[in-house]
């Protein structure tokens, strides 16, 4: 009986013990088990969008200079890089055939004028002729036989109509003269504007060839140093963010290669209608306009460009990673695991089958995207937060309504569990 006693004492003691320690052992496995989570603080600031795109650098304007006439480049008169003003000799074509020909036409001219002279002293003396015989006929119509009399009207008749062949004949060597003088002084290749040679196509001694079309010797860019274009392609959806943006005269910053460090600031100018196709994408290009003062941004290079499309300030911010992070069912609070269950790759708002919705549930769905959750620590469990999201950068996001405050924490992720009990 006392055995009995003894036994059931203990285990009264024993099942007390166990009652006593369940509860700080289900908090000490739980502790043990629970990942540690990585957070992040919401914060208040300004969010500013951009699109980015590349470009190509390009001057405002190229101006080809190239040669009316043919012939052996006798002289070059500038170089690579080398500025220009209107009017500025660039380069000299042999002119010694040119100048055979004004000399040629200048001699005709003066056999065409003497030419005329010529036939002037005739007609002034058929003229004359002419008068006498009238005189004479008025006198006695005997004296001269109308034969006679048709001779010297018909012979001064001839010689006006010589002397406007001659006088054409003069204007014709005029012309033809113009011409060659027009051809010599093309010889003297001139600069067309103000501005840089940014590239020269010919070395002396070399022969250009006019008669089948104009050879290209000199491409010369005025006002490289008040501005230079830069030359982008935007993707389709993003190019209505784009037009807003030139509405709105929101400023474009860009990078080049060769000034890693430095930011260039440019403005939109112009969003060009004609869209290039490149394996099923559609690009549009948009001139950017930048100054361009101490020479830095040269043609041809590669700019890095990010477009201003909106900004918000002095707003709340989620950061991004806490949109993207989702968590594992298990490690959420029982009444937010519908949430997570039965998909754990999309986010609240996305639809795996978009392609197959009508547009008007396609712009739905893409409006609920902004409805959407980030997970706060509570407790050994992760509870949802649902937020509306509004303006978005590469690190945070506007939040548009929620509990949230600046100065809470959100989880962005999860650490290695510790190892071991």
């Amino acid at each position: 009986m006392r055995t009995l006693l003894v036994l059931a004492t203990l285990a009264v003691v024993g099942a007390g013990a166990v009652v006593a320690g369940y509860q700080p052992a289900k908090e000490w496995w739980q502790r043990r088990h629970t990942p540690t989570w990585r957070t992040a603080e919401v914060t208040r600031g300004d969010i500013v969008a951009v699109v980015n795109a590349t470009g190509t650098i390009k001057p405002v304007l190229q101006v080809s200079v190239g040669s009316f006439v043919s012939g052996p480049i006798e002289q070059l008169f500038v170089e690579f890089n080398q500025e220009v003003k209107k009017g500025d000799l660039l380069a000299k074509i042999d002119p010694r055939i040119y100048k055979a020909n004004v000399d040629r036409d200048r001699a005709t001219l003066a056999t065409r004028e003497a030419e005329v002279a010529r036939v002037r002293a005739l007609l002034q003396q058929a003229i004359n002729d002419e008068r006498r015989a009238y005189a004479l006929r008025a006198e006695d119509p005997a004296f001269i036989a109308q034969a006679e009399l048709d001779k010297v009207r018909f012979n001064r008749m001839s010689l006006e109509a010589q002397l406007e062949v001659a006088q054409t004949s003069v204007e014709q060597a005029r012309a033809q003269l113009d011409l060659s003088i027009a051809n010599l002084n093309y010889t003297d290749i001139t600069s067309p504007v103000d501005g840089i040679v940014i590239n020269r196509k010919i070395d002396p001694g070399q022969t250009v060839v006019a008669q089948f079309q104009t050879p290209e010797l000199f491409v010369v860019a005025p006002d490289m140093r008040q501005k230079m274009h830069v030359h982008a392609s935007v993707d389709e959806a993003d190019i209505g963010l784009i037009r807003q943006a030139q509405q709105r005269g929101l400023p474009v910053t860009f990078t080049v290669d060769a000034y890693p460090d430095e930011l260039f600031q440019g403005t939109i100018e112009e969003i060009r209608y004609s869209s290039t196709t490149t394996q099923n994408v559609v690009t549009y290009p948009v001139v950017v306009g930048a100054p361009n003062p101490e020479l830095k941004l040269l043609p041809g290079m590669t700019a890095s460009i990010s477009f201003e499309v909106d900004r918000r300030e002095d707003v709340v911010k989620l950061p991004n990673a806490a949109l993207r992070f989702f968590p594992q069912p298990q490690h959420v609070h029982p009444e937010d695991r519908h949430l997570v269950e039965g998909s754990q790759t999309e986010q609240p708002g996305e639809s795996p089958a978009e392609s197959q919705l009508s547009a008007q549930e396609r712009a739905v769905a893409r409006r609920n995207r902004r409805l959407r959750h980030v997970w706060v620590q509570e407790g050994y469990w992760l509870r949802a937060v649902a937020v509306e999201t509004g303006l978005s950068d590469s690190h945070h996001t506007e939040m548009v309504s929620g509990p949230l405050r600046p100065g809470d924490k959100v989880v962005i992720g999860i650490q290695v569990p510790a190892k071991g009990w």
